[in-house]
Formats: C-alpha cells, structure tokens, sequence
C-alpha cells in the first residue's frame, strides 16, 4: 500500500511539474511575442509620426516626401494588419486562459495580447485586394495632401489687394474684418477649398474608402470607423445625435431670429454671422490676449491645476507660413509606455497652430489652440499602460474619449475666473469685466451654433458615405454639404463643410462625431469639478483627478464607462443643454462672481517663477529652432520665444 501510494504520489507531482512547465513555457513565450510586438510597434510607429510631421510641416531640412510618407504609413499598417500577428495573439491568449494556474501575474500580458487583437482587428485587411484597395487610398491621400498644402489660397483687402492666408487665418478674418466685401471675400476662398480637393481626388478617395468597408462588412466607410474608434455602430451614434439634433433645433431656430432681429437679415449671411456676434468686443479683447504671451499663460495655467507631463519632450510650430498643414494638431512620435522592465518610456510630442500674430484675434485664437492641443498632450503623456497601443491616437482609441481631454482645459478660457488672471494686457491689466459681459451677451444666446455646426460635419458624412458612386461628383458633392448645411444650420455655414481638413485626412475622416460627444462629456465634467470643488480654475485638485480617472488606463478601458465613473452619471446631452438655456442675466451674475473673486486671490498671491511641468519644450517655425527649455527654463524658454514673435511683427509691421 505504502509503494503504491508513493507511486501516485510521484506521478500527480510528475504531472503537476509537466502542468507547471508547459505553464511557464506559454508565459515564456507569450512575453517574448509582447515585447517583440511592442518594440516593433514603436519602431515602425515613430518612422510614420516623424515623416508625417515633417510633411505637414513642410520641412526642407531632412528626408521628407509624400513617398517616405506613404511608404512608412504602409509599413505600419502592414504590421497591425497581418494576419501571423493577429492569429498568434487569440492562439496565445487562447493558451492563457486555458492554464489551470492561470494568475494574476500573468494580468499584463494578457492586457497586452487583449488591445493587440484590438487593435489588429482595426486595421485588418484580410484579402490581397483589400490590402491593394487601402494602399491606393493612402497614394491618392498623400498626393491630395501636398497638394492641399500648395494651394494658394487668400482674400482680397478693402485696398483691391490679393493676401495669402490659410484657412485658419480666412476665419479670422471673417470674424474680425469690419467690411463686409474682405468677409465675403474670405468666405468665398474657403469655399473654394471644397472645388479644390474634389478635383485632386477626394471624390476617388470616398469612394475607395467605402469599397474597402464593405469588403470588410460594414454597412459603409462611416460604419467602420465609428465602430472601430467608439465601439458601437452608425446606427447606435446617430440614435444619440438625432436626439440631441431633435433637443437643440428649437434653440437654433430662435438663435437664429434673434440675430436677425438685432443685426438685420444680413447678418444671417454666412460672411457676416461670426462678425456681427463677436467682431467688434474681439477686437476689444485683443490687446489682453497677446500671442506672445499664449505659451506662458498655458504653461501658468496648467501648473496651476498640477498638471505633469511626466518628463515627455514637446516640438511646438505655432506660427502660420505659407505650405503648412491647415490645421493644428498634436501628434506623439514616441507614446508614453511602461516596459516589461518596469521602465517607463516618456512621450515625444509634435504639436502645430496656425497663428498670425499681427492678426486681431490671434492671440485668442492661438492660446484656445494651446489649451487644447496641450491637453491632448497632457493627456497621452500620463498614459501608464504596458504597451504603446494604450497611448496612441487611432483605433480603437476613443476620438471622444481623445477629444474629452482637450475640449475640458480649452473651455477654461472662456470662463471669466480664468480671465481676470490670465487676460492681461502687456502692462499687467486683467481684461475689464465690461468686455467679458459684452462677449457673453454677444455670444451666449448663439452657443447653438457651434453644437450645430459640430453636428453638421458628422450629418455630412454620414450622407457624403451613403451616396451610390455615381453620385459622387464635383457638383452632387457640394450640393450635399450645402443642402445639409441649411438642414443643420439653418443656413449656409460660416465654415463651409468641404474646408473642413478632417474630411479629406485618414486619421481624421468621420471624426468629428468624437467632438459632439466629448463636448457633452466636458459640461458633463465641469458640472461635476463645479459641484465637488466650487471652481475649476487653479484648481490644484484637476490635473491628479484628471490623471487619476482619464489619462492613466488610456484606450484600455471604455469612454462611456470612465465618464460614468468620474461624474456618478451615464453621459447625456442634459449639461450642455442646461448650460445652453441658461438665462443670460443668471449667466452674468454667475460670472462676475468669479471674476470678483479670482481678483480678489491675484491680490494676495506672489508669482512663482519656478515652473516645472515636467517637460522639456522646443519651440521651432518649420526648420529653425527658436528657443530649448533644456539649454535654459521653461519660462526662459517662452521669453525667447516672446521675443522671436516680437521681430517678427516689427518686420511684418515695417
């Protein structure tokens, strides 16, 4: 009995040794695919971000070239797109799950194996011809883009003299221009972007986009890159946008007789919307938002609210010149990630703007740029997730949850607390709360607008990707956005639909619906700051609650379930609208109550110039390097940069 007992004894532990082994061995090998993949990943990842940047930044020192690009953008999706990684991924995930010693330990590779199966499935192209399909659309988006860039675009001044501008610039001076004849002017130059791109591909480029999707099973291109980037279907997104579409078209409607009534018909013309709201109190708010203050008082800020970067690296190209991208953005050639190692790899950060500071507006518009796109940066830069898939932009990363991030810390500049503080003249005076009550009761009753205008872009889409291709015509085309303009907006847009960038980029097409769900997720966000904590700005309390609940688990958890948990509620509409509703007399009181206030706290604090964000900070205009916070401060850093803007008016001045 004894010997036999032993025996049994010997072979369950032989067994439970073989178990054991052949345990370690799936880890083994498990581990060794991760960081493989993750290293390979970063590679391939960093050598598409940086051609990518330096041809939208129109770099002429480097090897830049619509070719490298496309070429780098193919390799990287080569890789998310090939079938051994995909299979070998589930085949290993497979083999974990069916451990019987499967344990805690093994959390992160299993975390790994999860979001590279993800994100495969995002970027799959199963077929010959469909990999062919995606690799013309890249071709033709490369060649649509440099040309894009190239075109000349301007408006003619009161003095019957043609100005280069770009389309951001056009905005401006629609906005700010007093005659009416340079705003139509203006106006008629963004709409011919829409004549432009149609003739340089964008109508091929619609059409391959779609065919590609439905190859892969998706009702069409809108379909699959919803669903791919949010989670859910078409259908599920405009269940939720119809019913805010249905919630603020009364709101529209009255909007729009009320400006009609105070300014009369014409100002219901696009050219002249966005002036008779706000052109004149913005020119009396220019003098307190200098641009060559923006950077500093976005850095203040921020560290303020104790937000870190986690020692990432940050390029920033923030002047307009002629063949720049026509848009700003925020890009990470280097994602913030934690090795197996434990070590934690800081982001590289790109980010651009479009501004022209002899411009009036430019300052405001250039520092609402900052705030945002260094919010995404913020953002991306606290990500702490075991493989650099957590930390990048594209699918199946949220564009609602990327957008929430930026779109909260933009939205402090408006708020008056932030500009008793920060609106400041150059000898120190804080913006007049007679100017900031005027903007409100210029601006306040027409907020509709901008949530229109918002929803205008995704109902575009949707429709410009539900179209049979041989609808898809220079003429059909523009006769949709026009037709959904006046649907959405009452009338034609101010910004004409076709000059928006997004449509015609691969990274940012059916995009725009993340900006109408993040705006909801952004009241939804302040309400709760507002509620918990009293105040927002300076709130030392925002940057770790921010970090905390938003940016640390990056795409690894879902948009709508962080929002949840952060707020206490499900997302809805009811903050925005609330705050759209909101009488603006109540609004006035609210307001000058905190402008009273942060005054109040100005008085008694003392300036610290010791900043530490924990980033370094390069500014640069295309190749020139114009200050390093490294070989200085960051602040010392923004004062020399201050002075390069400085010259550069004095020379566009004389």
């Amino acid at each position: 009995t004894f010997l036999l007992l032993t025996s049994n004894h010997l072979s369950r532990t032989h067994s439970n040794q073989t178990t054991m082994s052949t345990s370690n061995n799936i880890i083994a090998d498990a581990r060794a695919f991760v960081d493989d993949f993750n290293e390979r990943y970063v590679q391939k990842h960093e050598a598409f971000e940086n051609q990518f940047w330096g041809t939208k930044m129109a770099l002429k020192q480097g090897d830049f070239s619509t070719e490298l690009l496309n070429q780098t953008k193919k390799d990287l999706e080569d890789l998310l797109s090939g079938q051994e990684i995909l299979l070998k991924a589930k085949s290993l995930r497979k083999d974990i799950e069916m451990m019987k010693d499967s344990n805690d330990d093994n959390g992160d590779i299993t975390k790994i194996l999860d979001v590279i199966i993800r994100t495969c499935q995002c970027n799959e192209f199963p077929t010959l011809e469909a990999m062919a399909v995606r690799e013309k659309t890249n071709e033709i988006e490369g060649n649509l883009q440099k040309a894009r860039n190239g075109m000349n675009l301007g408006y003619v001044d009161s003095n019957g003299e043609f100005k280069v501008a770009s389309s951001v610039g056009l905005r401006t001076v629609m906005r700010t221009n007093s005659d009416e004849a340079v705003r139509k002017s203006a106006y008629e130059a963004l709409r011919s972007i829409g004549k432009f791109v149609s003739e340089e591909g964008f109508l091929e480029i619609v059409k391959l986009r779609n065919k590609l999707a439905k190859m892969l099973g998706y009702q069409d291109y809108y379909d699959y890159t919803v669903t791919n980037a949010e989670g859910f279907g078409k259908d599920k997104l405009f269940e939720i946008l119809d019913g805010l579409e249905e919630g603020t078209r009364p709101l529209m409607v009255k909007a729009m007789q009320d400006l009609e009534k105070i300014h009369g018909k014409k100002a219901l013309e696009p050219w002249n919307m966005g002036y008779m709201m706000s052109g004149n109190v913005i020119k009396k708010m220019d003098p307190y938002f200098p641009f060559s203050k923006s950077v500093e008082n976005y850095i203040r800020s921020y560290a303020a609210m104790k937000i870190n970067y986690c020692n990432s690296t940050m390029t920033l190209d923030l002047l307009d010149r002629k063949n720049k991208y026509s848009n700003g953005f925020c890009h990470w050639p280097v994602p913030a990630w934690i090795k197996s190692d434990g070590t934690f790899v800081p982001s590289k950060t790109n980010f651009t703007s479009l501004a022209d500071p002899s411009a009036v507006g430019s300052g405001l518009t250039a520092l609402t740029t900052l705030m945002h796109e260094a919010g995404h940066a913020a953002h991306f830069a606290n990500i702490k997730q075991p493989s650099p898939l957590f930390s990048q932009e594209r699918a199946p990363t949220s564009v609602a949850y990327a957008e929430n991030q930026s779109m909260f810390l933009d939205s402090l500049v408006e708020d008056a607390a932030w500009r008793a503080k920060y609106a400041r003249d150059v000898h120190g005076n804080p913006l007049p709360f007679d100017i900031h009550e005027e903007s409100i009761r210029s601006t306040h009753p027409f907020k509709v607008f901008q949530l229109r205008g918002m929803l205008s872009v995704s109902y575009f889409e949707k429709a410009l990707y539900e179209l049979p291709d041989d609808e898809v015509t220079s003429e059909g085309v523009q006769a949709l956005a026009d037709k959904i303009e006046i649907e959405i907006q009452g009338g034609l847009n101010p910004r004409p639909l076709l000059s928006v960038p997004h449509l015609v980029s691969d990274e940012a097409s059916c995009y725009y619906q993340g900006y109408t769900l993040a705006e909801m997720s952004v009241h939804q966000t302040r309400e709760f700051f507002k509620t918990k904590y009293g105040y927002i700005v300076d709130n030392p309390n925002v940057g770790p609650t921010l970090a905390r609940h938003y940016w640390e688990c990056g795409n690894s958890r879902p948009f709508l379930e962080l929002v949840r948990d952060l707020t206490g509620k499900e997302l809805s509409e009811d903050a925005w609208i609330n705050a759209l509703k909101m009488d603006v007399e109540e609004f006035i009181l609210q307001e000058k109550k905190e402008y009273d206030e942060m005054l109040k706290r100005c008085q008694t604090e003392t300036q610290d110039d010791n900043i530490d964000l924990g980033m370094t900070v390069q500014f640069v205009d295309g190749d020139e390097i114009i200050a390093d916070s490294s070989e200085t401060s960051l602040l010392g850093a923004c004062k020399q940069f201050e002075s390069f803007v400085a010259n550069r008016v004095a020379k566009a001045t004389n």
